[in-house]
């Protein structure tokens, strides 16, 4: 059973002067009249071009079909077309497109009047209808012939893109739309590790570093407690941790034996419970001592291991370099939570206190994110300047989940909280031209307007319109630049319509 869909639906007539009927390439030039129907449907996209629809005459109707919200080419499936006029239905099934995305029918109707085109299709996914109302059905030719003069479809600025083309590339259109865009600050802010996200490894003795392998170095990975390099003091005079390390363990045995012989001694009452808690005390005293140093010890020296799982971020050291106790050695990064600093101009204070959300923009290779989508949130915002920095410092915190790079910069967009509602459209369907914006306008599928537009605020990701453009009309979301190249290297000729 057939179910109706959403249906938004637009008729068009072209008429003059058309060689472009797309089983008909190899004849001469000659007067057409030609009817274009579009209508959508949330699944599908249906652009047709017809021979006149005429009492007792066959018509041609060659029909374009995408699959949305792709814009791909439907490539199989059966679909019946019927024509349907004062009770009266011309139909005809086609198990499979004529050629990938086009069904090519030809239908009789036998009676005149104004009715509906239905297409109604069969695929894997299930069953579709695409209803195109308001189709008239004329009683001779003369009178098709003037109904489409009186409906000339504009070509004012106008750019032919084909549907096989579209096909091939990343196309799609689409309506503006009509959301909250308040106050929106452009800046860049530079990409710090967050606190307690990286690690400063520093030397507990000193001594001379001796690297674990040849593979310690900025950048590898690096598990908890995974050996990085020893500080060996053993050839010291002073500070000497191998000293230290011996002495501590010998004190340690020997503060056991102690212990251990006073309790023998205590169950015979030779040694007192004093004398034998004077020993316990000095025995765990030496545990204690001895365990931490060989936590970090050995006979060797210090073994200096990583506190957490990341990456050696940066390595102070080379092997045989002589440090200090409490000289930096190395910081070991996570890098899962980034801050991000930026600043702003001080006429943008009022605003800091309701942003809620800001659009990250990488510059190497200009990808966008959300802050959202980085699960980021705003962490502060600065309420005054120095004498240093006039500009007033903003915080974000995000997960790395893009590939940043502490310490490089990325432009941000800081968005605030506004009841203001604007017509927005993607910054993909925007043309610059000498500081100039354009968009493409769809006046059929096939054809489209170049439209100057004025622009107000952008997030990066979305325009604010302020004129130049309407709620209802259908613009190139994706694909514009292919159109703006295909009008300049004038291989379309916008009055010859298709070129299939």
């Amino acid at each position: 059973m057939y179910f109706k869909l959403l249906l938004i639906s637009l008729i068009t007539l072209a008429v003059t002067g058309c060689n472009h009927n797309h089983e008909k390439e190899t004849q001469p030039e000659s007067e057409e009249v030609k009817f274009q129907y579009t209508a959508y449907s949330e699944d599908f996209e249906l652009f047709a071009e017809a021979d006149p629809f005429v009492t007792g005459q066959m018509a041609n109707v060659l029909s374009h079909l995408s699959n949305l919200p792709e814009f791909t080419a439907v490539t199989s499936g059966a679909v019946t077309i019927k024509l349907i006029v004062n009770g009266q239905t011309a139909e005809q099934t086609l198990e499979d497109p004529t050629r990938k995305g086009i069904y090519s029918f030809d239908i009789r109707p036998e009676v005149s009047g104004t009715g509906t085109l239905e297409y109604l299709l069969e695929t894997e996914a299930g069953n579709y209808k695409i209803t195109v109302p308001g189709v008239s059905v004329y009683s001779n030719i003369q009178e098709a012939t003037e109904a489409a003069g009186k409906n000339i479809t504009p070509r004012t600025n106008t750019t032919v893109f084909t549907k096989e083309q579209s096909w091939k590339t990343n196309f799609s259109t689409g309506y503006p739309v009509r959301k909250s865009f308040g106050q929106v600050i452009k800046t860049t802010a530079q990409i710090q590790s967050a606190q307690g996200d990286e690690i400063l490894v520093t030397a507990k003795t000193g001594g001379v570093i001796s690297l674990a392998g040849l593979s310690i170095m900025e950048g590898i990975n690096v598990s908890h407690d995974q050996a990085l390099m020893t500080i060996q003091g053993s050839g010291l005079a002073e500070n000497n941790s191998a000293v230290r390390y011996a002495e501590a363990q010998n004190n340690f045995e020997k503060a056991r034996a102690n212990y251990e012989r006073a309790m023998l001694l205590a169950e015979d009452k030779i040694v007192s419970e004093k004398q034998l808690l004077e020993l316990k005390t000095e025995y765990e005293n030496a545990r204690l001592v001895y365990e931490n140093l060989k936590r970090n010890f050995n006979a060797s020296g210090q073994t200096v291991s990583s506190p957490i799982t990341g990456f050696v971020k940066q390595l102070f050291v080379r092997n045989g370099q002589y440090v200090e106790t409490g000289q930096p050695i190395a910081v070991i990064s996570q890098n899962k939570s980034l801050l991000l600093r930026a600043e702003v101009q001080q006429k943008y204070a009022r605003h800091l206190m309701s942003i809620s959300t800001a659009i990250i923009r990488t510059t190497e290779d200009d990808k966008t994110y959300t802050l959202e989508e980085l699960n980021g949130k705003v962490l502060s915002a600065g309420r005054a300047t120095t004498t240093d920095n006039f500009l007033i410092p903003v915080t974000l915190q995000i997960n790395n989940a893009g590939g940043f790079v502490p310490g490089s910069f990325v432009e941000i967009y800081l968005k605030t909280i506004s009841d203001t509602q604007a017509l927005t459209i993607p910054a993909s369907a925007v043309i610059e031209e000498q500081g100039n914006y354009f968009l493409y306008v769809q006046v059929t599928p096939e054809l489209f307007e170049k439209r100057e537009i004025k622009t107000g605020a952008t997030d990066g990701i979305s325009y604010e319109v302020t004129n130049g453009l309407t709620d209802g009309e259908r613009i190139v979301l994706k694909g514009a630049v292919l159109i703006k190249l295909s009008q300049a290297t004038g291989t379309l000729d916008a009055h010859l319509g298709h070129v299939h």
